[in-house]
């Protein structure tokens, strides 16, 4: 009997309350187990219990800067982390994205937006390369079968740290 697949988990780091609640709300219609975060170290101690695959970052958090929270995360995490932020200048996007970010979204965000760019980063395994092949061979591709319960493996290329 197959096993279910393992449930995505996110975590919400944002410290305002009603985007927060917004968030879990978008992110449990995905299909995650969310979880949150009003602050950024128990931000960081909610990512180190739950393990998620998806993390949403406010920069502006009431402890500590949001790109410290990321440097903390990439530490031990290679959770999609997707900076949610009113800073909207170029620089700052690139420096969240120099940092480990992996997508940077600007506040006020559209829902939807939101929406398509978390399926971007988890992409449904219905492709050609996820299917038997006609000769019998197994698919070629590294990702994981719906059915088989592994995480996307992360392919993703980073600069070395100093």
């Amino acid at each position: 009997m197959p096993s279910m697949p393992e449930p995505r988990r996110a975590v919400v780091i944002e410290d305002d309350p009603d985007i927060r609640g917004l968030l879990v709300r978008i992110l449990v219609k995905e299909g995650f187990e969310a979880t949150q975060a009003e602050a950024g170290l128990p931000g960081v101690e909610e990512v180190r219990r739950a393990n998620p695959d998806l993390i949403t970052l406010d920069l502006n958090l009431p402890d500590m800067d949001g790109l410290e929270v990321c440097k903390l995360l990439r530490e031990f995490s290679d959770a999609f982390i997707v900076m949610l932020t009113a800073r909207a200048d170029e620089l700052d996007k690139l420096t969240g994205l120099d940092n480990g970010a992996d997508d940077y979204i600007s506040k006020p965000f559209s829902p939807r937006e939101l929406q398509s760019r978390i399926n971007a980063l988890f992409p449904c395994s219905t492709g050609p390369s996820s299917k038997a092949r006609t000769d019998g061979t197994p698919p070629t591709s590294a990702a994981p079968t719906p059915s088989s319960g592994a995480r996307k493996p992360r392919n993703r290329w980073r600069p070395a740290r100093p």
